[in-house]
């Protein structure tokens, strides 16, 4: 961005695509690293109700936008609109950052690879992993290092996704309501599942965390304060996301 914030025949233009992307703080974050050094790249939040979610991204082809970051309830919306993809984005189900590449779009994941780097800098080993969605999917991917428990309100459907993402003598235990699960023995606890309660945890680790934003309704937050333990969101999770999307973009 330059001095005067103004956008200009050469200025790359970059989306935030989300149902409250006005919001959040990421287009504010990431644009200030644009402008504090010199780049003429500037990102525009885009508030898109889901209906209109197909249309933007489709019509990505044909605008001025180079690409999108994508907010966490469209990842798994936006893969029929890609032309290619990298193989965890096909093998998770999920893609948070679109490249127009000439007349194609081209899907990746960074929110994962941000997530293991940040469990990097806790300096954390045993994690324990509640639910089996896409997110799931791509942490196990790049969770070479960290000894990892797998946590499922469905046992079975917890065996096919240790099965999916090629896991052999998987440590999985079932959660649910009516137990007493005591998280304590780890180093942190992450939940990718879609449980509207976990009042069955009786104990948290000195870490928890989630992949949800603000506006998204979080059950491990209710928890943390219930017990008085920490609690890291996707938006506290900002300052690294962005520094992420901004070297992508920089030096795509």
């Amino acid at each position: 961005m330059n001095e005067a914030n103004q956008i200009s025949k050469q200025t790359t233009l970059f989306g935030f695509i989300g149902e409250h992307a006005g919001v959040s703080r990421f287009s504010a974050i990431i644009n200030k690293k644009f402008k504090e050094n010199a780049n003429d790249v500037m990102m525009i939040p885009m508030n898109i109700r889901k209906d209109d979610l197909y249309f933007t991204v489709s019509n990505m082809k044909e605008s001025h936008v180079n690409g999108a970051v994508i907010s966490s309830e469209y990842v798994t919306e936006v893969l029929d609109l890609l032309d290619n993809a990298n193989a965890m984005v096909k093998r998770s189900g999920m893609c948070d950052i679109i490249y127009k590449e000439g007349k194609t779009l081209r899907g990746d994941i960074f929110s994962a690879r941000v997530l293991t780097e940040h469990l990097k800098d806790m300096a954390v080993s045993k994690v324990a992993i509640i639910g089996t969605n896409h997110y799931a999917k791509a942490f196990s991917f790049l969770a070479c290092g960290f000894n990892v428990s797998y946590f499922n309100d469905n046992l079975e459907e917890l065996m096919a996704f240790t099965q999916e993402v090629e896991l052999s003598n998987a440590d999985i235990n079932r959660i649910a309501l009516g137990m007493e699960v005591d998280f304590s023995a780890f180093d942190v606890v992450i939940d990718f599942s879609n449980m509207n309660s976990l009042d069955m945890i009786t104990k948290l680790p000195a870490f928890s965390l989630d992949m949800k934003n603000t506006k998204q309704i979080s059950a491990l937050k209710t928890k943390a304060k219930e017990l008085g333990a920490s609690y890291v969101s996707y938006d506290d999770l900002l300052e690294k996301l962005t520094d992420k999307v901004y070297k992508e973009i920089v030096n795509k």
